[in-house]
């Protein structure tokens, strides 16, 4: 990673970082990130995120390269396939994962996803329906799937 910029989003900030190349990171920070204004895939995804919260984007169009185990990556990969608006629980993502008994596995890799709200990690919940962990808070979880429903 050797470029990054941020996004204020009604969230708050996030820093995204990566390459010429690549999206490597996109998380909610409370820290001021010094941003690289000549960077296009990061000005890309500034503008997809907002279009996002904007109710304008259902689906990233960026190329990532999130950083993480094969496991982990198996797991980010299958979280991209949750239509937007739709929820799954981590029991179904484990057996998307082709780990059915890898609930548990399946719930710490979904939150050490580096790519927040692009690999839409917010979109796992309880298998009882409770919105359960969530990196940067259980607030904007709710924030982020209410958001998707006014706009499915």
């Amino acid at each position: 990673m050797n470029k990054q910029t941020s996004f204020h989003s009604p969230l708050g900030a996030y820093a995204i970082r990566g390459s010429e190349n690549f999206i490597s990171e996109v998380k909610f920070t409370t820290e001021k990130i010094a941003s690289d204004d000549d960077w296009a895939l990061g000005k890309l995804c500034i503008s997809q995120l907002q279009e996002y919260f904007e109710g304008k984007r259902t689906e990233f169009v960026l190329p990532l390269e999130p950083k993480g185990t094969t496991f982990q990556k198996k797991i980010w990969k299958n979280l991209e396939k949750i239509p937007y608006g739709k929820t799954i629980s981590y029991e179904e993502l484990a057996m998307m994962a082709g780990s059915p008994k890898g609930c548990r596995a399946a719930g710490q890799a979904n939150n050490r996803n580096p790519i927040s709200i692009i690999v839409p990690c917010h979109r796992v919940i309880g298998k009882n329906g409770d919105l359960t962990g969530y990196a940067s808070g259980i607030e904007n979880k709710k924030f982020l799937l209410n958001l998707e429903k006014q706009y499915t």
